[in-house]
């Protein structure tokens, strides 16, 4: 693909679509296969991408929370499930078992609670 641009550059013109898509792809090109001289990276990006898709569509939600208040509240919430599917916990499971604790655990010990602590 490499050579193929490179022949395909000196052929259309450079403001083109394809010429700037063409010049773009050229100088990454380093950084589109360094996953071939690394196998610590992988070819495309597909699980970080499904692991943040929840944020990115309540990004939007976020602005009907109400107030301030009500946003900080669901990006706290937000973490919480996320720590949760992080340490494999199922997150409702987790919940009713911590919600009752809250009120007579020391404030300082708070941390305690959070999923995956021990």
């Amino acid at each position: 693909m490499e050579a193929y641009e490179k022949e395909e550059s000196n052929t259309v013109l450079p403001q083109s679509a394809f010429g700037k898509a063409i010049a773009h792809t050229l100088r990454l090109w380093p950084s589109l296969v360094r996953y071939i001289d690394d196998g610590r990276f992988r070819i495309d990006n597909n699980p970080i991408e499904n692991t943040i898709r929840p944020i990115a569509l309540g990004r939007k939600n976020y602005l009907f929370a109400g107030s301030l208040d009500g946003a900080q509240h669901a990006a706290i919430i937000y973490s919480l499930l996320a720590s949760c599917k992080m340490n494999d916990i199922e997150p409702f499971k987790w919940l009713k078992e911590t919600r009752s604790k809250i009120p007579d655990y020391p404030p300082n010990q708070l941390y305690r609670l959070l999923p995956g602590q021990k």
